[in-house]
Protein backbone atom coordinates (compact mmCIF):
# COMPACT_ATOMS: atom_id res chain seq x y z
CA UNK A 1 0.00 0.00 0.00
CA UNK A 2 1.13 3.34 -0.73
CA UNK A 3 -0.59 5.82 1.08
CA UNK A 4 0.78 8.76 3.01
CA UNK A 5 -0.80 12.27 4.93
CA UNK A 6 0.42 15.33 5.27
CA UNK A 7 -0.15 18.41 7.34
CA UNK A 8 2.20 21.61 6.89
CA UNK A 9 2.65 24.98 5.70
CA UNK A 10 3.34 26.43 2.16
CA UNK A 11 7.22 27.32 2.01
CA UNK A 12 5.88 29.71 -1.01
CA UNK A 13 3.08 30.25 -3.01
CA UNK A 14 1.79 27.05 -5.69
CA UNK A 15 2.90 27.47 -9.33
CA UNK A 16 0.09 26.48 -11.97
CA UNK A 17 0.22 24.93 -15.01
CA UNK A 18 -1.60 23.40 -17.57
CA UNK A 19 -0.42 20.30 -19.92
CA UNK A 20 0.54 21.02 -23.41
CA UNK A 21 -1.89 18.83 -24.90
CA UNK A 22 -4.96 17.65 -22.74
CA UNK A 23 -4.82 21.06 -20.77
CA UNK A 24 -5.05 19.49 -17.95
CA UNK A 25 -4.10 22.18 -14.85
CA UNK A 26 -0.97 21.23 -12.63
CA UNK A 27 0.03 22.40 -9.26
CA UNK A 28 3.30 22.44 -7.84
CA UNK A 29 4.05 22.92 -4.29
CA UNK A 30 6.26 22.72 -1.12
CA UNK A 31 5.11 21.63 2.47
CA UNK A 32 7.79 22.60 5.14
CA UNK A 33 6.93 19.45 7.97
CA UNK A 34 8.49 20.10 11.50
CA UNK A 35 10.16 17.04 12.77
CA UNK A 36 9.64 16.15 16.25
CA UNK A 37 12.02 17.79 18.45
CA UNK A 38 14.63 16.04 21.00
CA UNK A 39 14.87 18.21 23.92
CA UNK A 40 18.48 20.65 23.83
CA UNK A 41 17.90 20.03 20.22
CA UNK A 42 17.56 22.85 17.22
CA UNK A 43 14.05 21.88 15.09
CA UNK A 44 14.27 20.55 11.65
CA UNK A 45 11.57 20.37 8.91
CA UNK A 46 11.17 18.01 6.02
CA UNK A 47 10.66 19.99 3.00
CA UNK A 48 7.89 17.47 0.74
CA UNK A 49 7.03 18.49 -2.93
CA UNK A 50 3.49 18.03 -3.57
CA UNK A 51 1.55 17.75 -7.22
CA UNK A 52 -2.01 18.10 -7.53
CA UNK A 53 -4.02 17.74 -10.76
CA UNK A 54 -6.88 18.85 -12.31
CA UNK A 55 -9.88 21.69 -10.63
CA UNK A 56 -8.26 20.31 -6.94
CA UNK A 57 -5.06 22.15 -8.72
CA UNK A 58 -7.17 25.40 -9.81
CA UNK A 59 -8.62 25.75 -6.65
CA UNK A 60 -5.09 25.36 -4.38
CA UNK A 61 -3.74 27.94 -6.85
CA UNK A 62 -6.32 30.48 -6.09
CA UNK A 63 -6.70 29.76 -2.42
CA UNK A 64 -3.54 28.68 -1.03
CA UNK A 65 -0.23 31.04 -0.80
CA UNK A 66 3.36 30.76 1.37
CA UNK A 67 2.91 29.98 4.87
CA UNK A 68 -0.93 28.47 4.29
CA UNK A 69 -1.74 25.50 6.39
CA UNK A 70 -2.67 22.19 4.75
CA UNK A 71 -3.35 19.11 4.72
CA UNK A 72 -2.46 16.33 1.94
CA UNK A 73 -3.02 13.07 1.85
CA UNK A 74 -1.96 10.72 -1.43
CA UNK A 75 1.13 8.65 -2.66
CA UNK A 76 4.77 9.06 -2.53
CA UNK A 77 6.17 8.55 -6.09
CA UNK A 78 9.34 8.42 -7.13
CA UNK A 79 11.39 9.33 -10.28
CA UNK A 80 14.88 10.17 -11.81
CA UNK A 81 16.35 12.41 -14.78
CA UNK A 82 19.68 13.40 -16.13
CA UNK A 83 20.78 17.11 -15.25
CA UNK A 84 22.94 19.24 -17.15
CA UNK A 85 25.95 17.65 -16.02
CA UNK A 86 25.01 14.14 -17.51
CA UNK A 87 24.39 13.30 -13.51
CA UNK A 88 21.17 11.20 -12.64
CA UNK A 89 19.27 13.01 -9.78
CA UNK A 90 16.66 11.15 -8.07
CA UNK A 91 13.62 12.71 -6.88
CA UNK A 92 10.74 11.68 -4.31
CA UNK A 93 6.80 13.30 -4.23
CA UNK A 94 3.61 13.27 -2.94
CA UNK A 95 1.08 13.04 -5.75
CA UNK A 96 -2.32 14.31 -4.34
CA UNK A 97 -5.32 12.89 -3.99
CA UNK A 98 -7.14 15.38 -1.68
CA UNK A 99 -5.29 18.68 -0.35
CA UNK A 100 -7.61 20.17 2.44
CA UNK A 101 -7.29 23.93 4.12
CA UNK A 102 -6.97 24.04 7.62
CA UNK A 103 -6.76 27.55 9.69
CA UNK A 104 -8.86 30.86 8.48
CA UNK A 105 -7.68 33.27 6.32
CA UNK A 106 -6.30 35.76 8.73
CA UNK A 107 -4.00 33.03 10.21
CA UNK A 108 -2.21 31.74 7.04
CA UNK A 109 -5.04 30.45 5.52
CA UNK A 110 -6.44 31.98 2.14
CA UNK A 111 -4.58 33.80 -0.08
CA UNK A 112 -4.65 36.98 0.97
CA UNK A 113 -1.38 38.49 -1.12
CA UNK A 114 -0.65 40.26 2.78
CA UNK A 115 3.33 38.95 2.36
CA UNK A 116 5.66 40.16 5.39
CA UNK A 117 9.03 39.50 3.54
CA UNK A 118 9.65 36.78 6.23
CA UNK A 119 11.23 33.82 5.22
CA UNK A 120 9.98 30.52 5.60
CA UNK A 121 6.70 29.94 6.91
CA UNK A 122 4.69 31.30 9.94
CA UNK A 123 2.75 29.61 12.54
CA UNK A 124 -0.96 30.47 13.47
CA UNK A 125 -1.80 32.03 16.54
CA UNK A 126 -3.48 30.53 19.02
CA UNK A 127 -7.02 30.54 19.16
CA UNK A 128 -8.33 31.91 23.27
CA UNK A 129 -11.82 31.59 22.61
CA UNK A 130 -14.26 28.36 22.20
CA UNK A 131 -14.19 27.38 18.43
CA UNK A 132 -17.45 29.64 16.45
CA UNK A 133 -18.26 28.54 12.48
CA UNK A 134 -15.54 29.51 10.57
CA UNK A 135 -16.06 30.59 6.57
CA UNK A 136 -14.49 28.33 4.46
CA UNK A 137 -12.28 28.69 1.59
CA UNK A 138 -15.11 29.00 -0.88
CA UNK A 139 -16.48 32.21 1.49
CA UNK A 140 -19.35 29.73 2.94
CA UNK A 141 -19.70 28.99 6.72
CA UNK A 142 -19.16 25.96 7.85
CA UNK A 143 -21.55 24.34 10.17
CA UNK A 144 -19.54 22.63 12.41
CA UNK A 145 -15.85 24.07 14.46
CA UNK A 146 -12.47 23.35 12.92
CA UNK A 147 -11.46 20.00 14.46
CA UNK A 148 -7.65 20.76 13.89
CA UNK A 149 -7.99 24.26 15.90
CA UNK A 150 -8.30 23.08 19.15
CA UNK A 151 -5.29 20.58 18.22
CA UNK A 152 -3.05 24.15 17.45
CA UNK A 153 -1.40 24.59 20.62
CA UNK A 154 0.02 20.76 20.10
CA UNK A 155 1.07 21.30 16.38
CA UNK A 156 4.54 21.99 16.23
CA UNK A 157 5.10 24.70 13.78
Amino acid sequence: MNSVILIGRLTRDPELRYTPNTQTAVAHFTLAIDRPAQSGQERQADFIRITVFGKQAETVDRYLSKGSQAAVSGRIQTGQYKDKNGQTVYTTDVIANRVEFLGSRNNGGGNNNNSNGNEGYRSAAPQQSAPAPQQDAFGGQDDFPDAFQAADDDIPF
